[in-house]
């Protein structure tokens, strides 16, 4: 991606976790392009094809601030990093005039320079942990020391948040959540993170969402055959299990979750109005 901010869609999001999408939804920005490059990337229209539309800081600030106006429960920052200077601008002309929190919803391969840069801007941080073996996140997502920089940027995310801190209708305004979307084959990587996670941090700082929704398409290489089919119950139960096992607190998912009509489309909702694209 080059330096100017592109993203695919602004809008109201009502699957986010709970704590996240508790009233109106969570107000997302959609970001184009991504520093990872996973082989089953739900939203690879974006993130891998560059779909989406350039957007000025100053707009963004905008489309922020029309969010909060729709009544979004919070400012949702999808796959960010690497926009992140013209976002940061952004928050500069918007965030005293934000009423609700900042949320940075990351796939956690990132620098945990980039994470301390922004403390005072975020609010809640949504990172995944995807993987614990370097071979399997080589594997997938081509970044075999993804766990390296993730686990660091993780811990970094907590230490800025603190405590989890909830609104009066049960909304998450600080703290960290991290995600992990089980895959086929992998259920003892997922323990393994599972247990880091029990070891390295605290549960009154963070929560846990298990996701069983992964989606086989179309898309996914040959190379990859295991990847081309659903989670069983077994795999995401036994990943469950072994969390509870760990104490660990957070949100499990349906394994009906893994439904195409659950993902995102992307139209450029929010970010082109109806006279630009006249």
């Amino acid at each position: 991606m080059g330096a100017e901010i592109k993203a695919a869609k602004a809008s109201l999001h009502k699957w986010e976790e709970p704590c996240i999408s508790y009233n109106n939804g969570a107000g997302t920005v959609f970001f184009s392009g991504c520093s990872l490059k996973c082989a089953f990337c739900q939203n690879s229209q974006i993130s891998s094809n560059g779909f989406g539309a350039s957007v000025s800081p100053e707009k963004l600030g905008k489309i922020f601030l029309s969010l909060q106006e729709k009544g979004a429960d919070n400012i949702e920052l999808v796959t960010p990093t690497h926009f992140l200077p013209s976002i940061l601008r952004a928050l500069d002309n918007t965030k005293h005039r934000l009423e609700i929190p900042v949320i940075y919803n990351s796939g956690g391969y990132e620098l945990t320079e980039t994470i301390r840069q922004l403390e005072g801007y975020i609010d809640v941080y949504l990172p995944d942990i995807k993987y614990f073996s370097p071979d399997i996140s080589k594997k997938y997502s081509a970044a075999p020391d993804y766990f390296r920089y993730a686990s660091a940027a993780v811990i970094e995310m907590i230490k800025q948040t603190g405590k989890l801190t909830y609104n009066e209708k049960g909304g998450l305004i600080k703290g960290t959540v991290i995600r992990h979307l089980v895959l086929p084959n992998c259920r003892h990587d997922s323990m393994k993170i599972m247990d880091w996670i029990a070891e390295n941090t605290s549960s009154d700082c963070r929560l846990v969402s298990i996701m069983s929704q992964y989606t086989p398409f179309d898309f996914i290489p040959d190379a990859f055959p295991e990847l081309k089919r659903r989670i069983t119950k077994m795999e995401y139960n036994s990943v469950v299990r072994h969390a509870e096992s760990l104490g660990i607190n957070g949100f499990t998912q349906d394994i009906s979750s893994a439904r195409e009509e659950y993902l995102p489309i992307f139209n450029l909702e929010g970010i082109i109005s109806q006279e630009e694209s006249l």
